[in-house]
């Protein structure tokens, strides 16, 4: 995360390209509409790249809070990559390393950083994967949780948004999640293992 010196003060170049982004949805909402403009940012694959040079010029980041921002402005596909052996890339070894080894101190930062990284997208993503969990998204009443859907019910504008489809069922994006868990669940969802971890010792048998 390089810095940019803008009106005298430095300010990180990731902040000036959440600006940007914020910008062009203004100006892509002008041409298309604000409602075309939504369809288009919600379903455009945002990349995140965090690392190398943001540890060897600025030490650690606040991906969380650029991560929530994106959300906020939109973004619901975001790829977020990790970084890779900071401690041998070239810069390092010519300035830090004395015998062509890897810097120790930067693949230590390696080590610990990627793993953050994972818990934190993971944390995210329970944070801000549905709008809520309390109310259907089809229904009457109080939380759409009474009668069935139909014609007259109460309908989301974003199934994709609502943990509940109806005031029993999950939605199809809930469903993904359980699916997944039964597939790739770690022990404290699926114990003792994991639907693909039987399927493979029974390919075994």
């Amino acid at each position: 995360m390089q810095n940019v010196l803008l009106n005298n003060k430095r300010i990180p170049f990731l902040s000036i390209t959440i600006k940007m982004f914020e910008q062009y949805q203004e100006r892509l909402s002008a041409v298309v509409g604000a409602k075309r403009a939504k369809k288009v940012v919600n379903e455009a694959l945002v990349l995140m790249t965090l690392g190398g040079n943001d540890f060897v010029n600025n030490y650690f980041l606040a991906g969380s809070y650029y991560s929530e921002r994106l959300y906020e402005l939109g973004a619901r596909r975001v790829l977020v990559t990790g970084t890779g052996p900071l401690g041998c890339v070239p810069s390092q070894l010519a300035m830090r390393s004395t015998n062509g080894e890897c810097v120790p101190v930067l693949q230590q930062a390696t080590q610990i950083f990627n793993p953050l990284l994972d818990n934190m997208t993971k944390d995210l993503n329970s944070q801000l994967g549905f709008v809520t969990s309390k109310m259907a998204c089809c229904g009457q009443g109080p939380y759409n949780g009474l009668g069935p859907c139909n014609p007259l019910s109460s309908l989301c504008s974003n199934r994709d948004a609502y943990a509940f489809w109806d005031a029993f069922h999950p939605s199809q994006r809930a469903l993904d999640f359980i699916v997944d868990g039964i597939f790739k669940g770690t022990s404290n969802l699926m114990s003792p293992m994991n639907l693909s971890t039987i399927m493979a010792m029974d390919s075994n048998i």
